[in-house]
């Protein structure tokens, strides 16, 4: 394999690699997978400080149970801020609240905004559209308590990543097909936004970069099941009409499978006349964000989607260019 992964990476992705489970491999049962997950070392060090940190459940969809949501607080000023309503990755299937409390945290503190992340129900126990109603009912409630939750009424935010930036993308488009609420921004971190494509970047970089091809054959089925239509547009937003969405900012990386529909989402966003920026590192990997502390182009993806959720808030703070196209 010619290795285009930024060599400061690579040892990132030889870890994950390791502690990972072999899903659709040794590993083919959602539990075990998640057992094995669980039992991964921690990450070294103390967490991202943030002001305050709650967990707590909100009402989940008509007849279906609370979801649980933590909320993270800023320090400093309790003045309206931004809020971010945040969905985590895990191909819908795996992790949960604890596995992005780092992540989390680094998004509060960076943006200076309220971050509520979401632990949606998991396929298969609960298959399509099941997580996408959950993220919606969160957004539902975020937006419903904004000022209990010290947020800007005009400043509220959808965010997630890779299954989760899915989510995101899928509930921004319940908000808008329903009436609300109005969001400000969505924040798309290396996304999956097409299951029923085949695009090249499955090949290019279908094994090697840690998330692999095979990976994300075993979370969509597991995900849609065997009657699930993998074109509808909230499993494949792609697949969606995509005007009067609010504005979005998408990372992608090079070194992904999920690479090209991540950018064929920014840019299919941007033909239907909404306001883009995408932020592209062509040497990182999926799940790159979340290293912040270790790597460079990592550190400017983390600014540059901080400063697009503080930009939606009422003083609207830019701290400057980050970067698209870094590696």
């Amino acid at each position: 394999m010619n290795d285009r992964l930024d060599p400061a990476a690579r040892p990132f992705v030889d870890l994950l690699t390791a502690v990972f489970p072999d899903i659709g491999g040794a590993v083919t049962d959602p539990v075990e997978a998640r057992r094995v997950l669980a039992a991964a070392p921690a990450p070294p060090g103390e967490p991202p400080a943030v002001g305050r940190v709650e967990d707590r459940t909100v009402p989940g969809p008509r007849g279906a149970p609370p979801v649980p949501v933590r909320i993270y607080r800023p320090e400093g000023d309790p003045a309206p801020r931004p809020t971010v309503v945040f969905l985590h990755g895990g191909g819908w299937v795996l992790c949960g609240l604890d596995t992005h409390d780092r992540t989390c945290r680094a998004l509060c503190r960076e943006s200076g905004a309220v971050v509520v992340s979401v632990g949606y129900r998991l396929a298969p126990e609960a298959r399509f559209p099941a997580p996408v109603e959950d993220a919606y009912a969160a957004l539902l409630w975020a937006a419903a308590h904004i000022d209990a939750l010290g947020g800007e009424p005009t400043a509220l935010v959808v965010a997630g990543d890779s299954a989760g930036g899915n989510l995101a993308a899928a509930a921004a488009l319940l908000a808008r097909d329903r009436g609300g609420p109005a969001l400000a921004r969505q924040v798309l971190i290396y996304p999956a936004t097409d299951l029923a494509g085949d695009p090249a970047s499955y090949r290019t970089n279908g094994r090697g970069y840690y998330l692999t091809t095979a990976h994300m054959r075993w979370y969509r089925d597991h995900y849609l099941g065997p009657d699930g239509d993998p074109r509808h547009p909230l499993a494949s937003p792609l697949r969606a009409e995509l005007a009067g969405l609010p504005p979005a900012h998408v990372i992608t990386a090079g070194c992904d499978p999920l690479c090209d529909e991540g950018r064929a989402f920014a840019a299919a966003l941007a033909e239907a006349g909404v306001a883009v920026t995408e932020d592209h590192h062509p040497r990182m990997f999926h799940g790159f964000l979340a290293l912040a502390e270790y790597l460079g182009d990592a550190a400017r993806a983390l600014r540059g989607a901080a400063d697009a959720i503080a930009s939606t808030g009422p003083d609207r703070k830019i701290h400057g260019d980050h970067g698209g196209g870094a590696g």
